[in-house]
């Protein structure tokens, strides 16, 4: 695709979109993964990124299709990198996994701990992203991305203390801030007038998530703190046992989202696709496509 890394990707330019996986645990989920992907290729994405699982579960399968989407088809990916569940030494391991692939991007983050235990940084391992974010900046193969909360890192202790922190990635050397999903879109301009007061002067890119099911987006904003508007929480209760009723209303609300935030001036759009692609070309054939 020519230009590779996330810092020259957002010094162009137009609009970015940028769209996120997740790494099946099975062949046949595998199998439709790039089948979705495909599909996908459609939209030429400027980059594309891989979760890890909880406590890292799926790290070596992360970097594994990271590598192999890199290398067969015409996609640039982000990798994700976390502090938990990893070693200093299996986190440079990575890192130099992804550099021989010809990845050069990453997404340096906390992590989430395991189902039912509190989170905490391996005994061996790096303790906070933006450690991750210097050891990456170490090498100047690689560009870095980290995460912001439009509505405060549920670890936080305060709002304020959540900016300091996000502010201290972006000094170690992040060039854009991709936001955790939201569905008020009045959070995320506060964060923004609020990164850029204490001077995070890097891209924030809106974190999206196109809702497939009443139950699975409760689900996702109980377990990552987001907020559901009561006037979406009233559109929910009436998809609970419908869910291609779901699907629709998740891309009539994504759709009324990107257009504010577009007039909003953000610079591209980062879509948690779930693995699904038809959410997301009917969304961008909405906003995105003229």
């Amino acid at each position: 695709m020519g230009v590779t890394r996330l810092a020259d990707i957002y010094a162009r330019a137009g609009q970015v979109l940028s769209i996120e996986f997740w790494p099946p645990k099975t062949d046949p989920g595998e199998e439709n993964l790039f089948r979705e992907v495909e599909r996908l290729r459609a939209l030429n994405p400027d980059f594309c990124s891989m979760t890890y699982g909880a406590g890292g579960s799926t790290r070596d399968r992360t970097v594994d299709l990271v590598c192999r989407i890199e290398r067969e088809t015409t996609l640039d990916m982000m990798c994700h990198l976390t502090v938990v569940g990893q070693s200093r030494a299996e986190v440079r391991g990575v890192l130099r996994r992804l550099r021989d692939n010809d990845v050069h991007n990453i997404i340096a983050l906390g992590g989430d701990p395991p189902p039912g235990m509190d989170w905490q940084a391996h005994e061996d391992g790096f303790h906070y992203a933006h450690e991750l974010v210097n050891e990456a900046m170490a090498d100047d193969w690689f560009s870095v991305a980290v995460a912001g909360f439009p509505e405060v890192h549920p670890r936080a202790e305060s709002r304020e203390s959540d900016l300091r922190y996000l502010k201290a990635k972006v000094d170690a050397g992040a060039c854009v801030v991709i936001t955790q999903l939201f569905f008020d879109n009045e959070d995320f301009y506060r964060f923004v007038e609020d990164a850029r007061r204490i001077g995070i002067e890097v891209p924030i890119v809106p974190g999206m998530l196109p809702i497939r099911s009443a139950a699975q987006i409760r689900r996702f904003t109980s377990m990552c703190g987001a907020r559901i508007p009561a006037k979406l929480d009233t559109l929910l209760d009436k998809v609970v046992d419908d869910d291609a009723a779901a699907v629709a209303l998740g891309i009539d609300y994504a759709t009324e989202q990107c257009e504010q935030l577009l007039r909003f001036g953000v610079p591209g759009f980062h879509f948690y696709s779930l693995n699904k692609a038809d959410a997301l070309l009917e969304i961008h054939r909405r906003v995105l496509a003229s």
